[in-house]
Parts: structure tokens; sequence; C-alpha cells
């Protein structure tokens, strides 16, 4: 997939297990939003980031392009969170950075193991140290992907753009001038049926991981009052297993990648559960690090922050095939 130029009237478009949900950007400076709309997904038609029901989803997709107006529209959009792999990968230190891509292209498969044979890839590059040149690789099954871009295509759109969540979350919160050179950063996406963590410092990604998470999102459901789950009371034994899971992520960052010499310092919770805000206020009261929920000065639910920050990523960058 080519990533061309920006241009306007470029789409962003999510696709999670339980919503489709599609943002366009008016412009960028100051951020003024276009279009903010979402398509609950019933369960069963995505799955773990892959898609079940093709059909049911191509259906759906092109009521989607005909209510919001979207046809021949260009897009970017994320390739879901449970796809993605992200090594971090130490190269030859004299490699040069034009280089690394086709370095990337050769030795994914061999010196570099993948879960999956054909790879759809990107990197950001880390750092260079007396022994090598570390980069941090992206990569998803370019069968699933694909899967995604022919979807698209079959519903009159061009996608243009691949992207992963943590890099779209981040650049949406470093255009509202949140981010810094000091804090290790923790973001949890904590979505209705997913839930993602990322660290970054310096404003490079260090670390993401797709948190095992037994949503139930099916027994939620959406009134005019808001999301309601349909046995009596809420469902807060959920969360107990995301803590654990979390201090696990912490420990590993401080004792195997800082070695014990760097901490996480600020969580940022974000995402579309309706108990983000309950959530937050438990870690709060459990870790001794800052924790916040992300509030930004928009007219729109956080929920479609993501497609946000997917709209503000520049179009001259390119994903490879393996």
């Amino acid at each position: 997939m080519r990533l061309f130029t920006m241009k306007n009237k470029v789409g962003n478009i999510v696709i999670k297990d339980h919503v489709i949900r599609y943002v366009e950007l008016k412009q960028k400076q100051p951020l003024v939003l276009h279009t903010c709309e979402e398509w609950p997904l019933p369960e069963g038609i995505v799955r773990d980031g892959k898609i079940v029901d093709e059909e049911q989803l191509t259906h759906i997709m092109e009521q989607c392009v005909d209510m919001w107006k979207m046809k021949h529209r260009r897009i970017r959009f994320l390739v879901p969170d449970p796809l993605v792999v992200v090594r971090n990968i130490p190269l030859p230190k004299d490699i040069a950075h034009e280089d690394i891509r086709s370095y990337l292209f050769m030795e994914i498969g061999a010196s570099i193991p993948l879960p999956f044979e054909d790879a759809v890839f990107d990197y950001t590059v880390l750092e260079k140290t007396k022994e090598a040149l570390h980069v941090l690789l992206f990569a998803a099954p370019e069968t699933n992907v694909m899967q995604y871009v022919e979807l698209f295509e079959t519903v009159k759109l061009k996608p243009i753009v691949a992207d992963i969540s943590p890099l779209s979350l981040y650049r949406l919160f470093y255009h509202f001038h949140l981010a810094n050179d000091v804090d290790h950063f923790l973001f949890v996406q904590f979505d209705l049926s997913s839930l993602n963590v990322s660290v970054f410092y310096q404003h490079r990604p260090l670390f993401t991981r797709q948190l095992a998470f037994d949503a139930q999102w099916t027994h939620w459901e959406k009134t005019k009052e808001g999301w309601k789950w349909e046995n009596e009371g809420q469902p807060e034994w959920q969360l107990e297993d995301i803590y654990k899971e979390l201090d696990r992520v912490m420990n590993f960052y401080r004792f195997s990648l800082q070695k014990g010499e760097a901490q996480i310092t600020r969580v940022v919770v974000t995402g579309d559960h309706p108990l983000v805000h309950t959530f937050s206020d438990r870690l709060k009261e459990r870790l001794d690090v800052a924790v916040e929920t992300l509030t930004l000065p928009l007219p729109i639910d956080r929920a479609y922050y993501l497609p946000i920050g997917l709209g503000l990523k520049e179009g001259n960058a390119h994903v490879s095939r393996n």
C-alpha cells in the first residue's frame, strides 16, 4: 500500500469488534471537525480484529458510505490492535537510514521471526548505541490487512494510509501540547471490546501491547441515557484483572526494558468503555503515579479521539509489504 500526500476530503475510519467510526476534519489549525459518525456492529462480524462475516460487513459499509456521503472518498484506516505485532529490533550499527526498510524487507521471516508468513510493516527509529541501531517494528498479517483494503475498495472507497492506534492517540495528545520530554507516559485505551496499552517517552513509542480482556461487551446496551449493563449493578469485577495486567506492564517496563533506571510517571486513560471514569478513579487509588482521563477541548465524545488522531497523520509515509 502506497500512502499518498494528503489533500482535502480524506476520511478516517476505525473498525473495532463493536463499532465503525468515521471522522473528517475541516481543518487542523485550529482543529475543526466536519463529520463524526458511528455504526454499532453486532457480535460476530469482526472478532479480535479479524473480519469474520465479510458479506455482512460489506453490506453495513455500503450503508455507511451512502448515509455519510463517503463515496469515492480517499481514507486512512487503523489496523486493528489484535493484528499488530510490535518488536524492538537491533539492526547493524552501520546501516544507513535509507537502507533500513529494504533490510527489514529481506530479514522479516528470516532473522526477524513473526507469527505469520506474509506481513505489512512499518518502523520507527529508536536510538543508536555502540552495539546496534534500534528500531521499533510494527507488523501485521498481510492477508488480514488486505481484507480491509479490499472491503474499502468494494464499497468505492480509496484506502491510502494505514496506521496503528497508539500512534494516532499520541499524535492527538501531542497536537494539544500535552506531551513533554520528561514523563514516561503509559496510555491505556479502554474500549468496550478491547484493551490496549502503550508507552511513550520523549515522543517515541517504546512499548505497546494488546492486553487479555474478557470484554463481554454484548451485555451492554446503549440507551438514550447512555450505556447500561443488562443485569443489575455494574460489572466492576471485570476491572480487577485489568489492574493486575497493568501492574505487570509497569513492572516489565521498569525492570526489563529500563533495567530499573526509569519507570512510568504518568498514566493517561481514554477509550469508549462505559466504566472508563470508574476505571481511572480506581487507578488513582491504587497507583503512586499521576493518573488522568484524557479530556480534550473538543465538542465530541472521546470515542472519536482515535479517528481524529488518525486525521492528523501526514500523508508522506508508506507501508511496505513483505
